[in-house]
């Protein structure tokens, strides 16, 4: 491997956001590919899919199953 070629970066993103998951204020998968963002002054939360917002869930446990069971799809 030359040094112009670079390995993809193995992270972990879940590690970052360990706070944020465990008090139930946003969810992000390992890969970082989906992500649920609380909206403001609400309790529902917007689901980001590679940057792109593709669906708004009631609070945070449906949104996290909404991300388990689309990456489980695709």
């Amino acid at each position: 491997m030359s040094n112009t070629e670079k390995k993809p970066r193995q992270t972990n993103y879940q590690t970052f956001y360990k706070d944020a998951i465990d008090n139930k204020k946003g969810y992000v998968t390992k890969d970082g590919m989906w992500a649920a963002v609380p909206l403001m002054n609400s309790i529902k939360f917007a689901i980001i899919h590679n940057g792109e917002r593709i669906h708004t869930c009631r609070n945070f446990d449906y949104a996290k199953s909404y991300i388990l069971k689309e990456k489980k799809k695709r």
